[in-house]
């Protein structure tokens, strides 16, 4: 009945523990996972980390046309500061002053002024004249200018003084020899000249030199710039390693639907083949071409799906360790139930492990006391039990005390030099007689050319103690006991030998443990405290040995001890 009532507690307290971490922790995690794998799944589906990836590209690329605008305006002020003044009569003198500006200017292509009372002057390369395409350009520029400016120079003028900077731009493609280019113009009022007078000058960029050096070097500094800005911002989070792949930047001629040719007109290292993953028009200095941006072997949508799955891995690991977390934590508290049940069962055992022999001692004793034996025989029969069941107790009482110090950690062994031989046979020369008695078969095998060893002799013989008690208490039909100390090579054998009911595979490695107790019917039923076999182990790792069982259900176990002879006085 006690069984079945402790089973009960054991399952109900169980069930409550699990309700306990379902409701408290369980759940909430779970709930936790279920959120974020939704977050993730609606992140893969609206391709979220693409869009981010997407505006950043739209800003880098809104932020570099403003430098590569920037960068044209300021050389345009240069060439503007140092034109000639239009109040010259002498056109010769204006004309080396123009082929000045363009000498000191190789990267620029024309330069014009334009003054309605006198005229156009317009001037260009003279190391590029001899290029079919240049001087074709050449007469096309200066008559087409002449006649533009003569209808529209007085709201152009109007118009320039009214911005900020007096500069106004007109772009679009060419030709050169090589093939396909672009140029763009700069017009602008000159200095310290009046408003009221229309006068316009000009200068044009060499598409050479757009395309080779200007786009060139200022995609480069664009994306070392934007290289820095990630790399130091990647350390000031910690990831500097891992940081985002590297940029590519193009310029390319835009297709006025939106689209874009497939030839660009500059690329950075590292752009290789493909579309952009976006593109940007450019206005103003360079309208008529597109700036295009994308990584660097791999794209927005690999990067996205990679982030995505990384973040699924994360997600499925941190799973699996809440879920361990959980099933520790539930392992870690059933086994300290247990283990409180098993101390429970334990103060139970002791206490009526000390109340029968403090029983038997106390009855025999008041018996002996008040006189009613007679004979000697009797009388030494009544002080024999008296001694052995104070034996008992005592050695109980030792198992509890060890059992006690070990815990604590204050237990100490007293090691000296012993006829370990000697030890064996005195000690099981105090039990035979219980062993005898009992209806145990006897054997015992003791190499009496063992040599000397350091040990200490009281917990070394409680050890041996331990293992007969065991086998004497767990031999139910065949009752045979055999003792068998040897030596094997460099290590010292003690074997505790029985017939009894034996110890299942599965329980072989848990019999050591304290307070364990084997599930057979027999252990149940016979009372004992489940140190013993703790304090064997205890007691043999403390000298440096190991003990080892073999058992079979049924058929007996055998206990070695094993100790190392190193210290052995040969």
């Amino acid at each position: 009945m006690r069984s079945k009532r402790n089973k009960f507690w054991s399952h109900d307290n169980r069930f409550r523990l699990m309700l306990t971490l379902g409701l408290a922790v369980l759940l909430p995690a779970a709930a936790l996972i279920y959120i974020n794998f939704e977050h993730l799944e609606s992140i893969k589906r609206d391709k979220k980390v693409e869009a981010l990836i997407h505006r950043d590209f739209q800003y880098v690329l809104a932020v570099s046309e403003k430098k590569i605008n920037q960068k044209a305006y300021a050389m345009a002020e240069e060439v503007r500061e140092v034109f000639p003044s239009p109040d010259s009569d002498n056109e010769a003198d204006k004309l080396k002053q123009l082929d000045l500006v363009l000498a000191k200017n190789p990267w620029l292509a024309h330069v014009f002024i334009f003054d309605h009372d006198k005229g156009m002057l317009f001037r260009s390369q003279p190391q590029q004249l001899n290029d079919a395409y240049f001087c074709k350009e050449h007469d096309i520029m200066a008559e087409s200018y002449k006649g533009w400016f003569s209808m529209e120079g007085k709201m152009l003028v109007e118009g320039l003084h009214k911005k900020t900077r007096p500069i106004s731009w007109y772009g679009g493609p060419t030709k050169r020899a090589d093939g396909e280019a672009f140029m763009t113009t700069a017009f602008f009022v000159l200095p310290r000249v009046s408003k009221d007078r229309v006068v316009l000058a000009g200068a044009s960029f060499d598409p050479d030199y757009i395309k080779k050096t200007f786009f060139p070097g200022m995609l480069d500094e664009l994306i070392t710039k934007k290289l820095t800005e990630d790399k130091d911002a990647a350390a000031n989070s910690g990831m500097f390693d891992s940081g985002p792949a590297p940029l590519a930047m193009t310029v390319y001629p835009a297709d006025p639907d939106g689209g874009h040719e497939n030839k660009p007109l500059a690329t950075t290292a590292g752009w290789g083949k493909g579309e952009p993953e976006v593109s940007r028009n450019l206005d103003d200095v360079f309208r008529g071409l597109a700036l295009g941006i994308k990584f660097q072997g791999t794209s927005a949508e690999a990067i996205g799906r990679r982030w995505v799955m990384q973040s699924f891995l994360i997600l499925g690991v941190l799973s699996l360790f809440m879920i361990g977390g959980l099933l520790l934590t539930y392992r870690s508290v059933s086994k300290e139930m247990a283990l409180a049940h098993l101390k429970a069962d334990f103060v139970s055992n002791v206490s009526h492990e000390l109340r029968t022999p403090l029983a038997l001692i106390r009855l025999y004793a008041e018996t002996l006391e008040l006189g009613r034996i007679t004979t000697e025989e009797k009388k030494e029969e009544y002080y024999r039990i008296i001694r052995k069941e104070s034996e008992r107790l005592t050695a109980l009482i030792n198992n509890i005390l060890d059992f006690s110090r070990i815990e604590a950690g204050r237990k100490e062994y007293d090691f000296r030099e012993t006829d370990i031989a000697d030890l064996v046979r005195n000690t099981l020369d105090a039990y035979r007689y219980q062993i005898e008695q009992q209806g145990f078969a006897f054997e015992q095998s003791i190499d009496p050319s063992i040599p000397r060893v350091r040990v200490d002799r009281e917990a070394i013989a409680r050890a041996l103690v331990n293992l007969v008690n065991n086998a004497l208490k767990y031999s139910a039909n065949e009752k045979f006991l055999g003792v068998k100390l040897y030596r094997a090579n460099d290590r010292l054998k003690l074997e505790v030998v029985d017939r009894g009911i034996g110890i299942t595979r599965r329980e072989q490695s848990k019999i050591f443990e304290k307070f364990y107790r084997t599930g057979d019917p027999l252990v149940h039923n016979t009372k004992g405290s489940g140190l013993g076999l703790s304090l064997v182990r205890h007691i043999t790792q403390a000298h440096g040995g190991e003990v080892q069982v073999e058992s079979t259900p049924g058929k007996g176990s055998k206990f070695t001890l094993s100790l190392p002879l190193a210290s052995a006085t040969q």
